[in-house]
Formats: structure tokens, sequence, C-alpha cells
């Protein structure tokens, strides 16, 4: 039985309350501030100053515990507006400003689909948005959505982290590595790239997402008619 449906152990007395919620809550604090490392059931046991065999019974494995994290988070995206194109476009911010919050988040969402209650109301929220769109295409539709969804994101965090490991932000990384760019473009083996970094406006995180997210849907709402 997966853990979504697993009932929790009997309530029993002890000095300190214990549920499931609890203790996905405990570990998402944990994750938020000191990343998926930070994660261990013998960790939230200590937070939550219980043993950590009270633990079992309402998690027993790590990947039980963070299928259930990654589920609470999906509870904070909550798609809205009407059509699919905003819908689509809501899930996107949604999912992307998730993940800002808990940066762990862009780690564990791609790969098989999420089946907890909240990713699944999700996911029933974007394919009703497509009601009316060819059964057979419904599905590649939202996956191309989240594939562009979860690579933007998964780059973002990437350069946030690095930011915070090297000490630099984007503007001083690139001043730090400008002069080798000159140099490599003064071989003329690279005028594409070199006009592009030249003449091209410099957008933010922000502008190149919503850019990218609408290049995408233009070209879904092209393709459904």
């Amino acid at each position: 039985m997966l853990v979504w449906e697993r009932p929790e152990p009997a309530n029993r007395p002890a000095p300190a309350p214990l549920s499931r919620d609890l203790i996905v809550r405990t570990a998402v604090e944990l994750a938020d501030e000191a990343g998926l490392d930070a994660v261990s059931l013998r960790k939230i046991a200590a937070a939550l100053d219980v043993g950590p065999m009270r633990l079992y019974g309402y998690i027993d494995t790590k990947d039980e515990l963070l299928d259930l994290m990654v589920d609470a988070v999906h509870a904070e995206i909550r798609p809205a507006g009407d059509g699919w194109r905003a819908v689509l476009t809501s899930v996107a911010e949604a999912t992307r400003q998730a993940a800002y919050r808990h940066e762990w988040f862009a780690d564990l969402i791609g790969g098989r689909p999420q089946l907890g209650p909240n990713a699944l109301a999700r996911g029933e929220a974007v394919l009703a948005a497509l009601d009316g769109v060819d059964v057979d295409v419904v599905m590649p539709v939202a996956a191309a959505v989240d594939a562009y969804v979860i690579g933007a994101v998964r780059r973002e965090i990437a350069e946030r982290r690095a930011e915070r490991a090297s000490g630099m932000d984007q503007r001083q990384w690139q001043r730090t590595h400008g002069p080798y760019l000159v140099r490599m473009f003064a071989t003329g083996r690279f005028p594409a790239l070199e006009t592009v970094v030249h003449d091209a406006a410099h957008l933010d995180a922000d502008e190149t997402f919503r850019i990218g997210l609408n290049f995408l849907l233009d070209g879904i709402g092209a393709g459904i008619g």
C-alpha cells in the first residue's frame, strides 16, 4: 500500500505529539534551510524531540519521505485562470515560484509522474483545462510545458547555487570571464555568438522565462488549432 493510502499508527500516549503531516513539514523545513542532505529520519526525530523509531509506521523509507515532501510542495501549485493557456501559464509560474521557495524541489521533479493527492489534483486541473483538445495530444502538450518549466527552473537554481558557491553574482562572473570571451571572439570563429553577446537585450531570469514560455504556448496553440 502506498504511503498516501496507509493509515497512520494508532494514537498512543507520548511526551510529544506526532503525525505524518508534522513529520513532512519538519522535513521540508530542514530541506529549505540546508538542502536534502539535511533530511533524514534521524534528524527529523531530533528536531521533533522524539526517538527515531517512533517515525516508523508513519514513514518507512527515505523514498516515501521524499515523495511526501514533493507532494506537500505541489499543494502550493494551484492552477488558475480560464482556458488552457491561462491555466498552463499559472501552473508554470507557480511551479517556478515553488522551486524558488524550496530549492531542493527542483532536484526531485521530473521522471516518473508524482502520484500524491496534491500532484494528482494539479494534473487534473491541467488536463481539465485542455478539455476539447484531441485526447491523443493532451499528454504531449502537458509534458512539453513540464519539460520547459523543469529545464528552466533547474538552470536558474543551478545559477543561484553557483553564485553562493563562488561568491560572485552573474555580473561579477561575466566581468571575470569577459577578457577570455574577447580573445575568443577575436579569432573570428564565433560570429553569431559574438553578435548576440554584443547586440542582444540582456534579459533577467523572469523575462527570459516568460518569453520562452509564451513561445512554447504559441506553438501549442498553433498545433491544437
